[in-house]
């Protein structure tokens, strides 16, 4: 395939020697001739393992060459990546100037083209920046449709310096937001032989999952090193520490908790949050990260609280208030904590969970029920179709697959919210809401 790539620093010199690498006629645009120059000596011009070997490996075979002609660029190719910067600014936000400008340039030559291009941008933006100023910037350009007469695609990169060839090959994923099927199809064609999983998806998650990533492996490190302090104050192998917290790969590096929904509760998480910020405190340790993990979880039990409240609706059903499914443990539910501050509003409740049943309770589960949250108690009903005949709000509260009867026989007057995406499918829209979809 014949390849154009704009912006010859980090990620686009990479991308055009690995693409060179694996047969593809690939050509390098950057609007400073001395970049262009330096690659068309087969030379890097950026610090990288291995890179400056590819680059003069596919100069030499003639599958890579730098130019600073747009014209021939676009004409000479069938699809164009835009790897440009987008820098911070100083409140923040992303300066766009360099990804407006090169779509202005392609989007000119693309009016000039009577054969179908695609153009993939691989420069990090915020979601909303492909259809917000992308798109329109190539169809204003061009006076062509985006998705009909050129094809527009996102495609994050995942490459770390210092080891970006080898991430380049080695990718933990590929991920392509197509506006169109003929342009995921071409674009999905160069990684073909790649060993790593392909995902298609819609251009604004592309967008989100690159930040997503970043956002994650940065608390990561926040977490390892506030953890490791607190480790080095007591004494403790912090590596030691973190080396058997990775071995478990069921919870700890899995997927289980990254499930956005409902704010979490438990005998457990929120008192060991409790304790471990408070040890460091006593230590005269500063924990941002595990500090604000307790308030955020707040932030998510008023967001709940808000969805119902705003529907203005007096009769609220709520099916399933233990903190989780397969069990009758109610300690900091927080859906315990939404159910007592709608008693206080003045809604009218009624409440089934089929593991809480007060006369099969035992124990510490019996005292908190009898002796914390007794009004909770007296709105409990035998069934969900109890609930279902009550509600003008419906709210899921926990997994229990016996509430997806409530979803199927809801009726128009009716408004589901949904805590915890009782069904993957189902996305926010004619009387049905998830909490964070």
């Amino acid at each position: 395939m014949k390849i154009s790539i704009f912006g010859l620093g980090y990620v686009g010199a990479v991308s055009a020697a690995c693409f060179a690498k694996t047969g593809h006629e690939v050509v390098g645009v950057d609007s400073q001739q001395d970049k262009a120059d330096i690659i068309n000596r087969g030379q890097s011009p950026i610090i990288e393992k291995d890179l400056e070997e590819l680059i003069s490996s596919g100069v030499g075979a003639n599958k890579l060459r730098a130019t600073t002609c747009v014209i021939d660029a676009i004409e000479s190719t069938e699809l164009s990546f835009v790897c440009v910067g987008t820098p911070s600014q100083l409140n923040g936000s992303l300066d766009l100037t360099y990804v407006r400008r090169v779509c202005e340039e392609i989007g000119a030559e693309l009016a000039k083209k009577s054969s179908f291009h695609t153009v993939v941008i691989r420069s990090t933006m915020l979601p909303g920046t492909m259809s917000e100023l992308v798109i329109p910037t190539l169809e204003e350009s061009s006076g062509k449709t985006a998705g009909i007469e050129f094809g527009v695609c996102n495609n994050p990169e995942f490459l770390r310096e210092s080891t970006a060839v080898y991430d380049f090959f080695n990718p933990p994923k590929t991920v392509i937001g197509e506006t169109d099927e003929k342009s995921g199809s071409l674009l999905a064609s160069l990684y073909q032989e790649l060993d790593a999983p392909l995902i298609r998806t819609k251009v604004e998650i592309a967008e989100m999952v690159k930040y997503s990533d970043n956002a994650w492996h940065a608390v990561k490190v926040g977490f390892a090193n506030e953890i490791g302090n607190i480790c080095k104050e007591l004494n403790i192998d912090s590596h030691q520490v973190m080396d058997i917290f990775c071995q478990d790969e069921k919870l700890n590096l899995s997927s289980y908790y990254m499930k956005p929904g409902f704010a979490f509760g438990g005998s457990c998480l929120p008192k060991d949050l409790r304790a471990l910020n408070y040890k460091a405190k006593s230590l005269d340790l500063e924990v941002p990260i595990l500090k604000s993990v307790l308030p955020g979880n707040e932030i998510q039990v008023e967001r709940g609280l808000k969805m119902i409240t705003s529907k203005q609706r007096k009769k609220i059903g709520i099916l399933g208030f233990s903190f989780k499914a397969g069990t009758d443990d109610l300690r900091e539910s927080p859906i315990v904590e939404v159910i007592e501050r709608l008693i206080g509003k003045g809604y009218e409740l009624k409440l089934f969970d089929k593991n809480v049943k007060l006369a099969s309770l035992t124990g510490a589960n019996k005292n908190y029920i009898l002796n914390h949250i007794p009004h909770i108690s007296r709105l409990m009903v035998e069934s969900i179709d109890d609930v279902i005949e009550h509600a003008e709000v419906l709210v899921i509260g926990n997994r229990d697959k016996d509430f997806t009867r409530a979803i199927e026989k809801k009726t128009p007057n009716q408004t589901v919210i949904d805590f915890v995406r009782l069904n993957p499918d189902l996305e926010t829209g004619e009387g049905y809401e998830g909490i964070c979809w």
